[in-house]
């Protein structure tokens, strides 16, 4: 099928959809409507990023482990799970 078509399809769904079938298509595509942003180009974002890294480097914020993360997100999962069992 054809975009041209498809589109056409979409565009008859659409005008003859009731309201909660319309709502529903809208939030199923409106984080793609929206145009993206990148990250890259916030100031604030970039300059408190920034901060963040300095703090660590200076040592005053301390790092953890990526193994440590991962070894506390096993544990609290099983914690979970027991308590969904009981």
């Amino acid at each position: 099928m054809t975009t041209t078509a498809i589109r056409d399809r979409l565009h008859t769904y659409i005008s003859e959809a009731d309201d909660d079938r319309i709502k529903n298509i809208y939030d199923l595509f409106e984080d793609q409507m929206s145009p993206e942003k990148d990250w890259s180009e916030d100031e604030a974002f970039v300059a408190e990023l920034n901060e963040r890294v300095h703090r660590w480097e200076t040592g005053e914020d301390k790092g953890v482990p990526i193994a440590d993360v991962k070894a506390n997100l096993e544990r609290l999962k099983h914690e979970r799970s027991a308590r969904s069992v009981r």
